[in-house]
């Protein structure tokens, strides 16, 4: 059985770096198998990991759906739709990245989202982790990837801005009748008791919060990969101690 972490959050709240984190996590403690899935439209959890994706599913889709003469003759679309997202996995040391990509054009993708969903259900299966990168609107889980996930982590910053647009993926997770076992509240760069009460009609489990970190800021600002990121780092650390929470079967 696989175990499939879904991550989203409004932009600015460090989701993607949560992300990446759990990744490195997950393969330096050898759960298994990893498959990271960046399933946001800014499509840098790659880069924040230090691997480079050469194509995304958006473009091959893009190419299916205006030009279906690119379709080799005696293949059939679905098993053509199916090695094109195989050959854009990106493989690294102790996980693969699929990257998802900028969202449909004007074409039509009804036929190739639904045979996308059957692909990647499939690969799923190939991996023990999945640990997707979702955008605030959770369009791929509702869409593309799967409609069903063991943890959705939501990731805010302490603002209540951000705490109000956790509340509203909770609920829209809730409304999309997407299969959901956890549901957790991360609070990032945060260092002090988080008040209970700014949760109130949250319905998300409060886990805890990872505190500031200059070297994770310094790596983003250089556009260096988490990768690079100090095994003693605060946010590390803290994330190491929330591991079981999340993932755990």
């Amino acid at each position: 059985m696989n175990y499939i972490i879904a991550i989203a959050g409004k932009g600015g709240t460090g989701k993607t770096t949560v992300a990446a984190l759990l990744v490195r996590l997950l393969a330096e403690q050898k759960k298994g198998s990893v498959l990271a899935i960046d399933a946001d439209p800014n499509s840098n959890l790659g880069e924040v990991l230090g691997v480079e994706t050469n194509e995304t599913i958006g473009s091959i889709l893009d190419t299916i759906s205006s030009d279906p003469q690119s379709v080799p003759q005696g293949m059939s679309k679905d098993r053509f739709i199916e090695f094109k997202v195989q050959s854009s996995l990106a493989e690294a040391d102790g996980f693969d990245v699929l990257t998802m990509g900028k969202p449909e054009g004007p074409g039509c993708y009804c036929y190739v989202n639904n045979v996308l969903r059957n692909v990647v259900s499939k690969l799923i299966k190939d991996y023990d982790y999945i640990v997707i990168d979702n955008e605030a609107g959770l369009e791929h889980l509702s869409r593309r990837t799967t409609r069903a996930a063991d943890t959705l982590l939501v990731v805010s910053d302490a603002t209540v801005v951000g705490l109000k647009a956790a509340k509203r993926i909770a609920f829209l997770a809730k409304e999309l009748k997407i299969e959901v076992k956890k549901r957790l509240l991360l609070v990032n760069r945060y260092a002090l008791a988080f008040e209970k009460e700014k949760l109130e009609g949250m319905q998300l489990e409060y886990i805890g919060s990872l505190p500031y970190d200059k070297e994770v800021m310094g790596l983003s600002m250089k556009g260096n990969s988490i990768l690079k990121l100090n095994n003693n780092a605060a946010a590390l650390e803290g994330l190491t101690h929330l591991g079981d929470k999340i993932w755990e079967k």
